[in-house]
């Protein structure tokens, strides 16, 4: 029989019954050596005082683990509940104070967890929202586009401009998935970011090139600014993505013949990277809410985009220890400022 397996009351019959046989077979030894019958008398008086203690004992104990099991299953249901954290106990030298302390602990790591369920639930909510808010303009497009090509005659020439207005909305719905993707897989820890030392000019570069067309299209003129021998610890390929974002914003909003230029600093701790442009602006009061995922002005809502691209942009800095900053002014164009550290 293992002793965890023994319930208490058990063992207190099981040491009440060592003890009264050892004090009567110690009793009865004595008589035997001794022949007085007092020894024998003795020894049965001190059993039976044994027995009455041990028996005090054990309606003690009983009494203390049955607070000691109230308390603890008291404390057991408010951390499951929620309602209220665990009550710390004073003494910590006891059995309980001990137990007290680790439920404390693992409370306190419960409720960090459902903190971080609730805010993951609350995050999931609204990208269904936003996603289901971008995608409802399009899905709508086409099915008018395709009920109209369904139900009336249409000449050879307004069918060519229908299918292109159903390519340019699939071609929107593929954007807004690749930009979902990108930044769900970035998010969730999919892809880690891996900084290595090398020079940032060769991430410029392949940032600028994606953008190339868009501002010959517009006749912006594009310049950088950056020492050829700039070398810093970051992830090249992500970092192009971000400063990519940005520099397809700035060509996006800055009108016809206007400019746009990225200039490097040196700082002690950070390099900082500005991509500064000649477009519309955008108000003081819009400018805390341009990083927020899908966000966009009223008045931009004709430009190409979903508004993911500064939020995936400040996600890839952050990661990396840095972090964007943004000085605008309405109608005199903005400035993006990127911190990336040296290490």
């Amino acid at each position: 029989m293992r002793l965890g397996r023994i319930s208490v009351k058990m063992l207190f019959w099981l040491v009440g019954a060592g003890t009264a046989g050892s004090m009567l077979v110690i009793s009865a030894i004595l008589f035997a050596m001794i022949g007085e019958m007092w020894a024998l008398i003795g020894g049965a008086l001190l059993t039976v005082c044994a027995l009455i203690w041990l028996f005090i004992l054990m309606l003690f104990f009983r009494k203390r683990l049955s607070v000691f099991t109230e308390d603890l299953c008291q404390t057991i249901d408010q951390m499951i509940s929620g309602r209220e954290e665990p009550v710390r106990a004073s003494d910590r030298e006891t059995l309980f104070a001990r137990i007290s302390s680790r439920l404390f602990r693992l409370y306190s790591i419960m409720q960090e967890n459902r903190r971080r369920v609730d805010e993951e639930r609350q995050e999931l909510q609204t990208l269904v929202s936003d996603v289901s808010h971008q995608v409802k303009t399009p899905v709508s497009n086409l099915k008018v586009v395709t009920d109209t090509l369904l139900e009336k005659p249409v000449t050879a020439e307004e069918r060519r401009e229908f299918l292109q207005g159903i390519r340019s909305q699939i071609d929107k719905l593929e954007f807004l998935f690749q930009a979902l993707v990108r930044t769900s897989r970035l998010e969730i820890g999919t892809i880690r970011l891996e900084k290595k030392n090398g020079p940032l000019i060769d991430t410029l570069a392949f940032a600028c090139s994606g953008i190339v067309y868009a501002a010959e299209k517009k006749d912006i003129s594009v310049t950088v600014d950056c020492p050829d021998d700039l070398y810093i610890s970051h992830d090249s390929k992500w970092t192009a993505e971000a400063l990519f974002n940005l520099l397809d914003n700035a060509v996006k909003y800055t009108q016809m013949g206007g400019r746009v230029s990225v200039s490097v600093e040196q700082w002690e701790m950070y390099v900082k990277l500005d991509v500064a442009d000649t477009g519309k602006g955008i108000p003081e009061r819009n400018q805390a809410a341009v990083f927020r995922r899908f966000y966009r002005e009223e008045e931009v809502h004709g430009e190409q985009g979903v508004g993911i691209g500064l939020y995936l942009a400040r996600e890839i800095i952050t990661r990396q220890g840095g972090y964007i900053k943004v000085a605008s002014e309405a109608g005199r164009g903005s400035t993006f400022s990127v911190f990336l550290p040296w290490r």
